[in-house]
């Protein structure tokens, strides 16, 4: 995840405060020297970082803290509540147009930030919302960019308007508008042309788009792998042609991620959703208390919960319930279960939401290698399955050695890994049947999972 490193550091730092039974002044300035040194090794902006520190500091060593009964947990609490400040401390939604009017969209970005992509991911959360938008392929001089939008946006069940690459930008806009209002789309989102790098040619195309069309939102898509370079890009831009608020791409790179705690101070402008994976569905809104208790090690089960909701088949889930709980389910329900795991971004996602893990800390002595493996056992455990017959499947009693050889040879796998997942396989339904009421559904018609 972006923020690995600087999750690491910063649970380290506060286990050390933890441990003192009272701290002193000169503790509290050493914790967060080293708080400071970690965040600009993230590459969070200096200027941002230099007042995150000093904000800190003034409430840190306050009476309340010093005296208090627990003075690390304290100042864990108060660098928890400076960084949603720094975040911008409310969710921002995207401001619609009321009623039955047409809200105008314009997104804009460099090329290589996932502006397309992102485009159609929020084009499908618009939809989900009970919308109907219209993504607007607007930029003309990468046909690739025309192509990937129809394909994303058919997957996400959204109809994309297109004139071809001899059109001008405005002109397409104007008349996707009218096809939106012939259409009752209450949602239109112009997919623009980005550049390498910011210039004139694009950003006067830009405003000669917000000039002719009535944009109601300009969004802008930055790449968060590129760290402090997003946040000037993001600067440039709202100087230029003025933007509304931001999405963060690829937050579940492997990087620095100081964009997502420099944006707001810098700019002004919220950061609205952020990219947490190439799938369709991996675009999150942005909750600025979430993500800096998932930086800070502290879990965000919230989003979990909302992810599991979204992504798995309640009913499915119910009629798992109850054969847990009677101890009928077969390897077709394993392989749903598995299939639901993966729709949630797989195991090291689940875990990344989990209090003790942050992104990218450890929980029992599982690191990075540790849930790689786990997810490479999950694939292991798909092959096998695959390679029974429905038959076996559904009745795994009927496995004797001669299918078990079959079964191997079809997964690429030595029998003793399906004799080790068969008896897997048995002594968790014997658990069940000894374990009754462990599955139990939750209030307001949410349910847990089952793990």
């Amino acid at each position: 995840m972006a923020f690995d490193g600087l999750s690491e550091k910063l649970q380290n730092i506060f286990k050390n405060l933890r441990g003192k039974g009272r701290l002193t002044e000169a503790d509290v300035k050493t914790a967060l020297k080293e708080v400071k040194m970690a965040l600009l090794e993230a590459d969070v902006n200096f200027k941002v970082v230099k007042q995150f520190v000093k904000s800190v500091e003034e409430r840190a060593i306050g009476q309340d803290v010093m005296t208090s009964l627990t003075p690390g947990q304290m100042v864990i609490k108060i660098v928890n509540e400076e960084m949603v400040n720094l975040m911008g401390s409310e969710t921002t939604e995207i401001a619609l147009k009321s009623g039955n009017e047409i809200t105008v969209i314009m997104m804009a970005g460099l090329q290589g930030a996932g502006k397309t992509t992102t485009t159609a991911k929020l084009a499908g959360k618009f939809k989900a919302k009970g919308k109907k938008p219209l993504l607007v392929a607007c930029d003309i001089y990468r046909p690739a960019a025309v192509e990937q939008l129809k394909i994303n946006g058919e997957k996400q069940g959204v109809e994309v308007f297109s004139m071809g690459t001899n059109n001008s930008p405005v002109d397409i806009a104007k008349a996707a508008i009218a096809h939106a209002k012939t259409n009752n789309y209450n949602i239109v989102i112009l997919d623009t042309a980005g550049r390498l790098h910011v210039d004139e040619d694009m950003m006067a195309e830009l405003i000669n788009i917000k000039s002719q069309v009535d944009v109601h939102q300009t969004i802008l898509v930055v790449d968060a792998m590129t760290g402090q370079d997003a946040v000037n890009v993001a600067s440039s831009f709202d100087e230029k042609i003025g933007i509304n608020g931001v999405i963060l791409t690829k937050l579940d790179g492997d990087t620095r991620g100081g964009a997502a705690l420099s944006i707001r101070s810098v700019t002004g402008k919220p950061i609205l959703y952020v990219g947490m994976g190439e799938k369709l569905s991996d675009l999150e809104q942005f909750y600025p208390d979430r993500m800096a208790s998932r930086i800070l090690g502290m879990g965000d089960v919230l989003t979990l919960i909302e992810k599991a909701e979204a992504q798995l088949d309640r009913d499915k889930a119910l009629e798992m319930e109850k054969k847990l709980k009677k101890a009928e389910f077969d390897f077709n329900d394993f392989l749903d279960y598995m299939g639901q795991i993966k729709n949630m971004g797989g195991i090291g996602s689940i875990l990344n939401m989990l209090p003790g893990m942050g992104m990218g800390g450890q929980i029992k002595g599982l690191d990075a290698n540790a849930m790689d493996d786990a997810e490479a056992g999950l694939k292991k455990t798909e092959a096998i399955i695959h390679s029974m017959t429905a038959k076996e499947r559904a009745n795994p009693d009927i496995l004797n050695p001669s299918r078990k050889n079959r079964i191997a040879r079809g997964a690429g796998v030595d029998i003793s890994e399906v004799n080790r997942l068969v008896k897997q396989f048995e002594q968790m339904k014997k658990m069940m049947k000894q374990m009754p009421g462990m599955m139990k559904g939750g209030k307001k018609g949410r349910f847990r999972l089952p793990f």
